[in-house]
């Protein structure tokens, strides 16, 4: 098993840095401060690791996840809404997901490979086994899971015909089968459980296996497709949110991580992380609208 460590790639904090998605056509980086409402978006230098803020987008409310269409438009998941940003700035609701007074919010996000957009949900109260993993099929909500604690990071096998996607307070990586051309999907199956800290935002690279953040750790383990453990990259953040492939050779792992309180140990917390994989990451694809 190999043991690395991340190294902080840029100097501001996010009170919860989340869903970091590369954007090759652009050479642009993006993430989200959830609870701050802001898409950032960055410079990545492939050679130091080191990512420049270049610009932002706030919201009026919490932003779990963003993704990005082929020529440079923004889907945004908003608090319970999923919200179009074009080239000009402006935005458009495009579906409610979650119903008015409903104590949830929208976490994390992703593209499926023929580019519908998938995005899950979290309670904001003592619920359990109530919340949503839901799939936009143009501008209708196809509901694919209804009963999970924490829904979180979503990744594809490189034939794109597996779905994984995490159940965070559970500590689950479910999988099941996945047609790209219809969405079509199989019986969901429990793939592994994490058992120290808890699974957050998740990747995969082109050998198939999985980046998974620990939240808790403070690091992103390397696992394969059946929970075995490949390799950690320590981040000395305790709370490490998210994870993903980024550089011209999708060779750079970008790592978020969150502030959890005033006492939140270690200078680190809150800020990018990036490190050298050994192996490239599978290519994100583009939003279609």
């Amino acid at each position: 098993m190999t043991r690395t460590t991340a190294r902080p790639a840029a100097p501001d904090v996010h009170a919860l840095g989340e869903g970091p998605v590369w954007d090759p056509a652009r050479q642009r980086l993006l993430w989200v401060d959830i609870v701050a409402g802001v898409v950032h978006e960055g410079a990545l230098d492939a050679a130091t690791g080191e990512i420049t803020p270049t610009a932002r987008h706030t919201f009026g409310t919490t932003v779990g996840a963003v993704a990005v269409a082929e020529d440079g438009e923004l889907i945004v998941a908003e608090q319970a809404v999923l919200t179009r940003v074009d080239l000009a700035g402006r935005r458009t609701e495009l579906a409610r997901v979650l119903p008015p007074g409903r104590r949830s919010r929208l976490n994390d996000g992703a593209v499926d490979p023929a580019g519908r957009f998938l995005v899950g949900s979290l309670p904001q109260d003592d619920r359990q086994g109530e919340e949503v993993l839901v799939r936009l099929d143009g501008e209708r909500v196809t509901v694919l899971d209804a009963d999970l604690t924490v829904s979180n990071g979503l990744a594809w096998s490189p034939a794109g015909d597996v779905l994984y996607s995490v159940d965070t307070a559970s500590g689950v990586v479910w999988a099941r089968r996945y047609d790209p051309a219809d969405g079509a999907t199989g019986t969901r199956e429990q793939a592994f459980t994490v058992t120290e800290g808890k699974p957050d935002g998740m990747c995969a690279d082109a050998e198939g296996n999985l980046w998974v953040a620990n939240w808790g750790l403070g690091r992103v383990e390397h696992r394969t497709p059946s929970g075995e453990l490949l390799g950690t990259i320590e981040t000395g953040a305790p709370h490490t949110s998210s994870v993903c492939f980024a550089g011209p050779a999708l060779d750079t792992l970008v790592i978020t991580t969150a502030v959890q309180g005033p006492a939140e140990p270690g200078p680190a917390s809150g800020r990018l992380f990036t490190a050298r994989a050994d192996v490239p990451g599978l290519p994100l694809p583009y939003w279609r609208p």
